[in-house]
């Protein structure tokens, strides 16, 4: 009889639900305990404890002991303390009079380190539309991103007198017509560096400023010789689609916006 008693008991006790040390007084969510009693009932502060000194452990055994600066070195005499702490760097006896200023540690990267991302609408091959500069409201072909994040465009120079150059892509809106540059071979040589200009010297002192007259900038050979040579592979592979009429004339036209028509409500 009491070993059938003993079994109803622990019966009972798995089938009692667990009801928490913690609940809600009200509806307006008024706890039993706040929230640093429940931190002491539940004897947190041992958990936190032992894991801040198992963190130090660490990193006293991470760290390596620095190297002192001071050597102890022996000195004679009964009145002189037996030893003495020098350095071992001695500090300079001498200062300079002015003050030469410090290179502070730069944290941000420069902008040549930067990521640059670009639009999903643009891609190689795709067709743009010029908001900026001498050529903008001129339609022209996407080639590549360069390193500096600016694109490299061309015309070509033959529909609409558009040569290679850089762009920023906030200035330009990206259609959806595009180009198949699969055969498309671009030189090596056209980045960044490419396109930058050479300055002019200055003149020397005693030199009359008459003299020198200020140079005009002329393209180079290489340069002619490069733009021939893209548009003619950009000519071909306008020619190969289906719809070369219309991409000839669509490339040769400009971009422009009469009344009632607003750039972001259309679809390019």
């Amino acid at each position: 009889m009491p070993e059938v008693a003993v079994k109803a008991k622990k019966g009972k006790a798995k089938n009692k639900a667990h009801s928490p040390r913690n609940y809600a007084l009200n509806k307006s969510g008024l706890m039993r305990y706040s929230q640093s009693r429940m931190y002491h009932k539940r004897a947190l502060w041992r958990l936190k404890k032992a894991r801040d000194d198992s963190k130090k452990a660490k990193e006293k055994k991470q760290k390596p002991k620095k190297p002192s600066r001071v050597v102890v070195k022996k000195v004679g005499g009964d009145k002189n303390g037996g030893e003495r702490k020098v350095r071992k760097q001695r500090l300079p006896k001498y200062y300079p009079t002015e003050d030469r200023p410090r290179r502070l540690v730069r944290r941000k990267k420069p902008f040549s380190a930067h990521k640059h991302k670009i639009r999903s609408s643009l891609k190689p091959g795709s067709v743009c539309i010029l908001l900026a500069g001498r050529h903008k409201g001129k339609r022209v072909v996407f080639l590549k991103q360069l390193a500096s994040g600016l694109l490299l465009v061309t015309g070509p120079f033959h529909l609409n007198a558009c040569p290679l150059r850089r762009i920023n892509q906030i200035y330009v809106i990206g259609t959806k017509t595009r180009l198949d540059l699969g055969k498309v071979k671009l030189p090596k040589h056209i980045n960044d560096g490419y396109f930058k200009r050479q300055r002019a010297e200055k003149p020397k002192a005693g030199e009359e400023l008459f003299e020198n007259t200020k140079t005009k900038y002329t393209l180079s050979e290489q340069r002619k010789k490069d733009q021939v040579e893209v548009d003619k592979q950009i000519l071909d592979a306008i020619k190969k689609s289906a719809e070369k009429k219309l991409l000839m004339g669509y490339l040769g036209s400009m971009f422009s916006l009469t009344n009632k028509q607003y750039p972001h409500k259309m679809v390019f």
